[in-house]
C-alpha cells in the first residue's frame, strides 16, 4: 500500500521539526489502527521515499499485512477523523443472525430486536441477542462435556488393574480435563473477544484469590490425598475435633471440597480435605486392617488368678471376630482399691464393623465364665470409723433408753416405734 501525498495535506520538512499527525488510508480514507492495541497510528515524514516513523522511537513504521515500510497520507490536525463503531464481543452471534434471516424473515426480525438492545463495554458492544447465543452454546457444550465425561468414566471401570483410590483419582483429573477443554471450546466457537470482560478481570481475580482460595485448597489436597494414598475409600479413620473431640468412622468419599466420613451410627461427617493435610489422623487401616482392642476386667482378691485368666482367654477366644492369629492375651495391669485389674489384649481386622460390639461380646462370655466358676467380679467396699466424743456420747445414751432390756423398742400409741415410719 503506498500512495503520496496529496496537494491540500503539504508535508512540512524534516528541518521544521514536524510533529506527529495521525494516519489514513489513501484508498479508503479509513483511520490506521494498531492491530495489536487498536490505538490510532500516528508518524512524521521523513525524506524520500516518502515514509513515516515512530514519533518516538524514530523506526519506520511498517505496514502489518506486507510488512513493507508504511506510505500513508498525513491528514491535517483541522480534518476530523472517522469514528469507530464498537467491535462485536461474540463474532458468532452476528454469523447465526445473517444465517437465521436468510431463512425467515419474521425470526430475523426478533433477532434484530435483541441484537438492538445493547450495552458497550469500552470499544465493545454486547446484545441480548449475544447474551442469548452465549447461553445457548455454553449449555450445549456442557450437555456434551457431561456426557463426554460419564462415558470416560465408563471405560475407565473397566480397567481392573486399577484400585479404587487410582480410579477416583484418574476420574477426578478427567472431569478437570473434559470441563477444562469444553470451556475453551465454547469460547472458540463463539469467537469471544476476551478483550471486552477486560474490565471485569481485576474484580474477578480479586474474588478468587480472597473468596474461592478455600476451594482451591481443598481440591489441592483431595489431589494430593489421593495421589499419596495416606487416606482412601474404606479406610477408617479417627479425626479430632478444635474442641478435642474424636469422630470414629470409614471413609465414604473423597470429594472436591471434603471427605465423607460415616460413623457406626450412621452419621456422615464431611470433613475439609485441609483438615486432614495439616491436622493428625489416626489411620486404623493404613497399612493394614488388623487392629488391637483392650477390654479391661477387675477380679476379687479372693480368686485365683491364674484360674482367672484361662477364663479371660477362653472368652476372649469365643468372640467370633477376634482373630486367632495373633492370639488373645491378657495382662495384669494392676492392685486397684477393690479389685486386681486385668487387661484382654486381643486383635480383629474389620474395625469399620466396630469394636464396642466385641468388647461386649468378650465381656459377656466372660461373665457366664465367672458365674460358672464363682469368681467374684468385686464392687467398691469403704471402711468406716467412728471417733467417741461427748455428742456422740449423749446420741449413744439416749438410744439406749429407748431401747428394752429385751433390745425392742417400746411401743408409742399402740404402735411400735420402728413401725412410725
Amino acid at each position: 500500500m503506498t500512495a503520496t501525498p496529496s496537494a491540500p495535506n503539504p508535508i512540512p520538512s524534516p528541518d521544521a521539526s514536524p510533529s506527529a499527525v495521525p494516519l489514513v488510508d489513501p484508498e479508503t480514507g479509513e483511520r490506521l489502527l494498531d492491530p495489536e492495541t487498536g490505538e490510532q497510528l500516528t508518524g512524521v515524514p521523513k525524506e524520500q521515499p516518502l515514509e513515516f516513523v515512530d514519533p518516538e522511537t524514530g523506526e519506520t513504521l511498517l505496514d502489518p499485512e506486507t510488512g513493507e515500510p508504511l506510505s500513508a497520507e498525513a491528514v491535517p490536525e483541522d480534518v476530523p477523523l472517522p469514528e469507530a463503531e464498537p467491535a462485536e464481543a461474540v463474532a458468532a452471534s452476528q454469523e447465526v443472525a445473517e444465517a437465521v434471516s436468510q431463512r425467515s424473515e419474521t425470526i430475523g426480525s426478533v433477532v434484530e430486536t435483541l441484537d438492538s438492545i445493547a450495552l458497550s463495554v469500552a470499544d465493545m458492544r454486547i446484545s441480548l441477542w449475544d447474551v442469548l447465543i452465549v447461553i445457548l452454546t455454553l449449555g450445549a457444550v456442557a450437555i456434551f462435556a457431561w456426557i463426554l465425561s460419564k462415558g470416560a468414566h465408563s471405560l475407565l471401570s473397566r480397567f481392573s488393574n486399577l484400585d479404587m483410590t487410582r480410579r477416583l483419582l484418574a476420574e477426578k483429573l478427567i472431569n478437570l480435563l473434559v470441563w477444562s477443554l469444553a470451556i475453551l471450546i465454547g469460547i472458540d466457537l463463539l469467537g469471544i473477544d476476551l478483550t471486552a470482560f477486560a474490565v471485569f478481570s481485576g474484580a474477578f481475580g480479586l474474588a478468587i484469590g480472597f473468596g474461592l482460595q478455600k476451594t482451591f485448597g481443598n481440591l489441592i489436597a483431595g489431589i494430593i490425598l489421593l495421589m499419596d494414598k495416606s487416606i482412601k475409600p474404606g479406610d477408617v479413620i479417627a479425626v479430632a475435633d478444635q474442641a478435642g473431640a474424636s469422630t470414629f468412622g470409614q471413609i465414604r468419599k473423597i470429594g472436591i471440597r471434603a471427605v465423607s466420613i460415616t460413623t457406626r451410627d450412621q452419621k456422615e461427617y464431611l470433613i475439609p480435605n485441609e483438615n486432614l493435610m495439616v491436622n493428625q489422623v489416626e489411620n486404623w487401616s493404613y497399612s493394614s486392617k488388623n487392629v488391637r482392642m483392650q477390654v479391661p476386667v477387675g477380679i476379687s482378691y479372693a480368686a485365683d488368678i491364674h484360674h482367672a485368666e484361662e477364663l479371660m482367654l477362653q472368652a476372649a477366644k469365643a468372640c467370633k471376630r477376634v482373630q486367632q492369629t495373633p492370639p488373645p492375651t491378657v495382662w495384669l495391669d494392676g492392685y486397684g482399691d477393690s479389685s486386681v485389674d486385668f487387661i484382654i489384649h486381643c486383635w480383629i481386622n474389620d474395625p469399620e464393623d466396630g469394636i464396642g460390639n466385641v468388647k461386649s461380646e468378650v465381656l459377656k462370655n466372660l461373665w457366664d465364665l465367672f458365674q460358672e466358676h464363682d469368681i467374684e467380679i468385686p464392687f467398691p467396699q469403704r471402711d468406716l470409723n467412728l471417733r467417741g466424743n461427748d455428742q456422740f456420747d449423749q446420741l449413744i445414751a439416749a438410744v439406749a433408753q429407748r431401747v428394752g432390756q429385751d433390745g425392742k423398742v417400746p411401743e408409742k400409741n399402740g404402735q411400735s416405734a420402728a413401725g412410725e415410719d
